[in-house]
């Protein structure tokens, strides 16, 4: 199995997203969530999208400096 950076996704409650993907970027999705299943019922596209986002932000270190320095909103 490949290594992902994602683990497995949350059975949450069911929400909505209403945003256009470009067609490459949702084939990827699909993708991943295909590879992400290892052989089960493949990990939705939308299903992904606050996963990475989360991912992306927790390890972007500029994003984390600018963060601590920033005033309390």
């Amino acid at each position: 199995m490949a290594k992902l950076k994602l683990g497995p996704i949350a059975d949450d409650k069911p929400l909505k997203i209403s945003l256009e993907l470009p067609a490459a970027l949702y084939r990827d999705l699909t993708e991943y969530g295909r590879l992400l299943a290892a052989g089960g019922t493949p990990v939705e596209p939308a299903k992904l999208i606050v996963p990475m986002l989360e991912r992306f932000i927790a390890t972007d270190r500029g994003f984390a400096k600018a963060k601590r320095q920033s005033p309390p909103a």
